[in-house]
């Protein structure tokens, strides 16, 4: 069966990986899912993720990062925006946990947190949020 919302795939396979204490995960390879990953790399929530094209269908290889005590970085993730009803929010993006958590947009700037949008003073498709 095809996956509808990659996105949702991507977040629940990162997820679960973390709650069973997993060291990597692999999911299956887009564009779209690479910058995400960068994104995270960047603000610190996954360790590394390697493109990997050596199989018949490339994957991304993400290295979960966890705290000293064992506890999984990434303390919850949760999809916003779905197939069936589009979660928009233009400049005055509210922060997520008072900004201790981020959102996650995809905007004509490409994929950038909320903070980055508030810069910019650009809105977008809020993707998902994480903390």
């Amino acid at each position: 069966m095809p996956v509808t919302d990659s996105i949702a795939d991507y977040i629940t396979r990162i997820r679960n990986a973390g709650r069973a204490k997993n060291k990597t995960t692999d999911i299956p390879y887009s564009k779209l899912r690479e910058n995400i990953s960068r994104l995270l790399l960047d603000k610190g929530y996954i360790k590394n993720y390697t493109v990997i094209t050596a199989e018949k269908f490339p994957f991304l290889r993400v290295e979960l990062k966890y705290t000293q005590q064992g506890e999984p970085a990434i303390k919850e993730i949760t999809r916003v925006s779905k197939p069936g009803r589009r979660v928009y929010d233009g400049k005055d993006i509210k922060k997520y946990l008072g900004g201790l958590g981020l959102y996650i947009l995809s905007s004509s700037k490409g994929i950038i947190t909320d903070k980055e949008a508030r810069a910019e003073g650009v809105g977008g498709e809020i993707l998902f949020r994480i903390y």
